[in-house]
């Protein structure tokens, strides 16, 4: 006799004394707990089929005891960027043993409903007191400033007129030649900026170390990569560590100096370290 019941969210086929390890289940050891979503029952060849499940028919199984799983190594790496990360995940889990299987007559397990919080009635409010009205103050008699008497003005005394003074003749200032303004030096054109250099390291299977070989061998650019032939690159990096092959370096650097940066990558990623 088996069944086929909903544990954790997930379906198994049990039988009776048997032992399984299902996702972790809130519960104590020793407990014991009754599954209600049985889906299928084989006894003896009858088989009963829910719909989705069995009315009645349950699983009852004991906790012997909480455990972890095998610890799982959960690493990415995105290529040419210089991301990697390394996780490790163990599973908590549960083990059971299977009690019994029952047909019919099963109560269902009802989950306990939390009590609703209690509601609390409003205080009432105090009365206000009114604030007593205080009396106007009196206001206290004004007293009248006392009228001084007007000052007598003294009579102006007249000013002496003085005699004019004689003012002596300007003599002209000497009228100065102009100064002629020396000629402007012109500014000295500025050096001619350096030629730009392209990042030879997009092209697959050149490095940082290979690209500082090339620049100092004159090769700055993707046109003048693509014009060198595969042979002389592989004579210019001879001393560079490690085996490379120059075969497809030309027409990556053509494709990327003809912006064809679409077809590149798709083709790139065909590529095994530049080699076809």
């Amino acid at each position: 006799m088996y069944a086929i019941v909903e544990i954790a969210g997930l379906q198994y086929k049990v039988q009776k004394d048997q032992q399984l390890y299902v996702h972790r289940i809130d519960a104590k050891e020793g407990d014991k707990v009754q599954f209600d979503n049985v889906m299928l029952i084989d006894d003896g060849g009858k088989v009963s089929v829910g719909a989705p499940v069995i009315d009645g028919a349950a699983v009852s199984a004991k906790i012997v005891k909480h455990l972890k799983g095998d610890k799982v190594i959960v690493f990415k790496k995105k290529r040419r960027k210089g991301y990697k990360k390394k996780n490790g995940h163990r599973q908590a889990l549960t083990s059971l043993e299977i009690d019994k299987i029952i047909t019919t007559g099963a109560k269902r397990v009802t989950p306990k409903k939390e009590a609703a919080p209690k509601k609390v009635a409003p205080k009432a409010a105090a009365p206000k007191v009114e604030a007593k009205k205080v009396a106007p103050k009196a206001a206290a008699p004004k007293v009248e400033a006392k009228k001084e008497a007007p000052k007598t003005v003294a009579p102006k005394v007249e000013a002496k007129k003085e005699a004019p003074k004689t003012v002596a003749p300007k003599v002209e200032a000497k009228k100065e030649a102009p100064k002629t303004a020396a000629p402007k030096a012109e500014p000295k054109k500025a050096a001619a900026t350096k030629s730009s250099k392209d990042d030879l390291k997009k092209v697959e299977g050149i490095g940082p170390k290979i690209e500082e070989t090339l620049n100092a061998a004159g090769i700055n650019t993707f046109a003048e990569l693509a014009k060198t032939s595969s042979e002389k690159i592989s004579e210019i990096i001879t001393d560079v560590r490690g085996k490379h092959v120059t075969d497809t370096w030309p027409k990556q650097a053509q494709m990327a100096h003809d912006g064809e940066w679409d077809a590149l990558k798709k083709w790139q990623d065909e590529l095994d370290g530049g080699k076809e």
